[in-house]
């Protein structure tokens, strides 16, 4: 009897130890933290250039390059129109705007000059396109480094026609050829003129090729309220005021409009060559400021953006719970990964 009364306490407490084994709950091990890879970077925003037309205004376009790579923004495709076809075509070849610099200074105005009278236009256009055949190998557009597109107006129809493929410098022609200064170009059964004709500054050209950013530098020809001194002048004038109102409705599509100031500057006045490309400099960084804010806005969108899109999923709220050693014997308990969510059975 003394005995039995002895062992009670223990007996009390060997039953209590086994119905918190049954029925109490027991403190879950805490899983281990849950390995979740990051997520991949969001992609960068694409920023693209659209180099309008103004013929010797052109080498701005340079000035223009210069600078935004010198500020570390690279356009990845690269749309041009007449002038900007030109440099445009150098620049997705892989020039870098010091190597398309010294080509400008080292520009014989001969070698792109080939006067042809009675045949439609002074000069043929030939010449033009051996010169940018020869500085960018040979290389049809779709081998250009860059992606590359020049704008050029077809004559039967009045059409916007963009290149983006086929002959690098024959595109460049047809898209340089100035009515009345330059023979239409005829590429398979259709003519082509020049490209301010429907698109003087090639915005959209630039969206086609999937720039998500569109840099557009605008030298074409204000009217001053004299009239040109030359034929040239006149054609240039006459085909900036037809365009003017349909540029003004494309520059809208860009996201950065610059515009250097070389109205000063005649459409044959290639000696004005150097002057054109600190023009270009200079409008440039102007304009830097809103370009790298504008740029920065569009990433930080896209990066939130992605970076919601690839969120891991949270914890399911039966994750998080700690269930009763009763309700894992009975077959209840929810089995979950490591990343907090119902295993698959």
């Amino acid at each position: 009897m003394t005995l039995l009364r002895r062992s009670r306490p223990l007996l009390l407490l060997c039953s209590a130890l086994l119905l918190t084994a049954c029925f109490g709950d027991n403190a879950k091990p805490a899983p281990p933290p849950a390995v979740v890879a990051p997520p991949p970077p969001a992609p960068k925003v694409r920023v693209g250039i659209a180099l309008g037309g103004g013929a010797a205004k052109g080498f701005a376009h340079i000035g223009v390059i210069k600078m935004l790579e010198a500020n570390g923004i690279e356009p990845v495709v690269v749309s041009g129109t007449s002038a900007g076809s030109v440099v445009g075509a150098l620049y997705a070849s892989g020039m870098d705007p010091f190597q398309m610099q010294k080509q400008a200074f080292a520009l014989d105005e001969a070698k792109i000059r080939d006067v042809r009278l009675f045949s439609g236009g002074l000069v043929q256009g030939l010449k033009l396109q051996d010169y940018v055949n020869e500085l960018v190998g040979k290389r049809n557009i779709q081998q250009l480094k860059k992606p590359f597109a020049a704008v050029a107006t077809r004559l039967e129809t009045g059409e916007r026609t963009v290149f983006v493929r086929g002959n690098t410098g024959q595109a460049v022609r047809a898209s340089s050829s100035i009515p009345g200064v330059f023979e239409p170009v005829v590429i398979g059964q259709a003519s082509y003129v020049d490209g301010g004709v429907v698109s003087p500054v090639p915005v959209d050209a630039a969206r086609e090729l999937g720039a998500d950013f569109v840099i557009a530098v605008d030298i074409s020809t204000k009217a001053p309220g004299t009239k040109p001194g030359s034929m040239l002048g006149i054609v240039n004038q006459s085909i900036a005021i037809m365009g003017q109102r349909l540029g003004e409705q494309e520059l809208g599509r860009a996201d950065i409009v610059v515009r250097p100031r070389v109205n000063d500057i005649g459409p044959a006045d290639f000696q004005q060559k150097n002057n054109a490309i600190l023009e270009g400099e200079r409008a440039a960084l102007a304009a830097m400021p809103q370009i790298k804010a504008k740029l920065a806005e569009l990433q930080h969108a896209r990066d939130t953006a992605h970076a919601a899109k690839h969120a891991p999923p949270k914890p399911d709220p039966r994750c998080l719970e700690e269930p009763s050693r009763l309700g894992r014997l009975l077959g209840r308990d929810v089995k979950c990964d490591a990343a907090g969510q119902p295993a698959k059975q």
